[in-house]
């Protein structure tokens, strides 16, 4: 509170010094008591917090690369050429049910369900095959001209990312390019290395590379708006002979809105569960924003 003021031409007596003086000791010794009022930056968006609900065994040597879930069952992309399959995996064991291996000179990678057939991208090789759900039988490909890294739909389109900070809407019958969305945060900065995609609710929830994030986006514009930092899923992570590469991989459970999760070559698929609860954690992981740069080696 205020100490009065006196009147015209006064100077302040000793009980407003002495106010005066409270209130700057105040400040020093207090300082997080007027941090609490002060805005949100209007350029930063928020951090949203999770749950591991069950972690369950997960094939250590498959390279993640697209992740799908449907009736309790998993539909798995993996890369690395002469080692890329589509794979149907039992959640709860891990046990790899059914599995076609790729061409040996593709490299796996999103993958995503489109009605009754699952669509499977290629890193260089500029295709998509086209799979029955059911038997796996290939019964189309598709050619593009970029890199393919991941991949969902919304139910009308296809959405592909290509490791850059852009987001394709594709026509699921022909491949052909509907639209495109830059994906920005708040700051107007651009967000590359978009890798592994799904569509929760509304919105695309995409991995960044070389990172434990994952970044949540409007399809409409491409706005930021929020990110998850799933970097202490690590901490679960059993030790490993062999190298723990990074997250990748999400899969959406709409009946329990779950999430499964996992990375390249991790021997743990996590289920978890999003709340509203806001972090102001900093992430462990780096966001990128950098302007597009060459294709990394491995993505």
């Amino acid at each position: 509170m205020k100490p009065q003021a006196g009147g015209a031409g006064s100077r302040p007596g000793v009980n407003g010094r002495f106010a005066a003086t409270l209130v700057v000791l105040f400040v020093l010794f207090f300082p997080f008591a007027s941090i609490a009022e002060e805005p949100v930056e209007p350029d930063r968006e928020p951090f949203y917090g999770y749950r591991i609900v069950n972690a369950y065994p997960h094939d250590p040597e498959a390279f993640t690369q697209g992740l799908v879930y449907e009736d309790g069952l998993l539909f798995e992309s993996t890369g690395l050429e002469g080692r890329s399959t589509i794979r149907r995996v039992a959640v709860r064991t891990g046990q790899v049910l059914q599995a076609l291996d790729l061409p040996a000179d593709c490299f796996g990678e999103g993958l995503t369900l489109w009605r009754d057939s699952l669509v499977q991208l290629t890193w260089k090789s500029g295709i998509a095959f086209v799979y029955t759900k059911d038997s796996f039988i290939r019964s189309k490909q598709f050619a593009y001209q970029t890199e393919g890294w991941g991949i969902t739909q919304d139910g009308a389109a296809l959405i592909m990312s290509d490791g850059g900070s852009e987001l394709r809407f594709l026509a699921p019958e022909t491949f052909a390019e509907i639209r495109r969305i830059e994906v920005r945060r708040r700051n107007g900065a651009s967000v590359r290395l978009l890798n592994e995609l799904e569509y929760i609710k509304g919105e695309i929830f995409a991995n960044i590379w070389h990172s434990d994030l994952i970044v949540r986006i409007s399809p409409k514009t491409g706005e930021v708006l929020g990110w998850i930092d799933l970097g202490g899923l690590r901490d679960s992570l059993p030790a490993s002979p062999q190298r723990i590469d990074v997250l990748n991989g999400i899969a959406y459970d709409a009946a329990h809105d779950h999430i499964f999760v996992t990375g390249k070559l991790w021997p743990r698929l996590f289920e978890i569960e999003l709340d509203s609860t806001v972090s102001s954690n900093v992430p462990r992981s780096p966001i990128q924003t950098q302007a597009h740069g060459s294709s990394p080696l491995m993505n």
